[in-house]
């Protein structure tokens, strides 16, 4: 029996999607993915419903709000967290409805704390990331509502092994020191790698399988696997020969990974050799059994697909499911 709680040769997708019509989209997702289904964004909604909106809508006593110059820690709630938050009622009411009857593998996604940090501004002074107790309140406020929006899921679909995403893309900038200040005229310090683990590490869940995605160059594989993730999702199209002694260590160690493999924008989608090729390639290059490789690697796009029309988007996704089942063959096989 797998040691992954999805099927051998399974696709999904990384949350975001074009379009505002989420009843419409979930059940596309369901269609397309039945086997690893997910609870999908729509940014295009307005404000609220984008990552970071959707995200500080969990945080427990840490209220925002909308500023001209983005999110920004708040006195007390107020409309832009009431949208926020009905944003995320309404898709887990839809969410109740699609998935009547439901009984498998559910991923749900939120924006990491250091993404967030580097977005998100404090009352009055710079960003959150600018201040280590800043980031250690909103890392623990994130964690409680998390841990919150995890049993409402559960209880709106008993049926589901639910699964969590956690989005870093800011976290390669974060380690680097390239986050520029609120003003712009500067950049903040960089974050030791120890302690951005550590932060990170609070924040996943315990006992619950989770995934940190980032879908910039440089993942940080280490920091991930040291914060306890269980699953890493990245972008095949930025790796690099030098970081697949890393990917491998963390292969090896059972780490799932989880490849984008197919454009987030429109374009003319390859054939399904082409799309499993980069999975089939660094599986050979790594030496790994190949009975593993439909078992540990999970096909997604590159990326979120809300810059993408509503039928790429369909289209992505399919492709990814169909793509994934090449993996269960034998990769010594020549594709084009």
């Amino acid at each position: 029996m797998s040691e992954f709680p999805w099927d051998a040769a399974s696709a999904t997708g990384v949350g975001s999607h074009p379009g505002e019509d989420h009843v419409e989209t979930l059940r596309m997702v369901f269609g397309e993915l039945p086997g690893l289904p997910y609870l999908p964004e729509l940014p295009g909604r307005g404000v609220g419903a984008d990552m970071i909106g959707r995200t500080a809508s969990l945080l427990v006593d840490m209220p925002v709000e909308v500023r001209p110059s983005g999110w920004r820690v708040a006195d007390r709630p107020g409309r832009d967290m009431r949208r926020a938050r009905d944003h995320l009622t309404r898709d887990l009411d839809a969410l109740e409805e699609v998935a009547v009857g439901f009984e498998g593998r559910l991923k749900i996604q939120v924006c990491g704390p250091w993404t967030l940090a580097a977005a998100v501004e404090l009352r009055h002074g710079d960003k959150i990331l600018a201040d280590p107790g800043a980031v250690r309140d909103l890392s623990e406020s994130l964690a409680e509502g998390l841990a919150l929006h995890l049993d409402d899921v559960r209880r709106r679909v008993p049926g589901a092994e639910v699964l969590v995403q956690v989005d870093e893309p800011g976290l390669p900038a974060v380690l680097a020191g390239t986050v520029p200040t609120a003003s712009g005229f500067g950049r903040l310090a960089a974050v030791e790698a120890p302690v951005a683990a550590d932060r990170l590490g609070v924040v996943l869940p315990a006992e619950t399988f989770t995934i940190v995605h980032c879908c910039a160059p440089g993942v940080p594989l280490e920091v991930l696997r040291t914060a306890g993730a269980r699953g890493i999702s990245l972008d095949a199209s930025l790796l690099r020969r030098r970081d697949e002694d890393r990917i491998g260590e963390a292969i090896e160690a059972g780490t799932a990974l989880f490849l984008g493999v197919v454009p987030g924008t429109d374009v003319r989608l390859p054939d399904l050799g082409v799309v499993a090729k980069p999975a089939l390639e660094l599986w050979g290059r790594l030496g790994f059994t190949p009975a593993r490789l439909a078992e540990q690697v999970v096909l997604t796009p590159a990326c979120g697909l809300a810059g993408a029309s509503p039928a790429y988007a369909r289209a992505a996704l399919a492709r990814c499911r169909e793509a994934a089942r090449v993996l269960r063959e034998d990769p010594e096989e020549e594709r084009g």
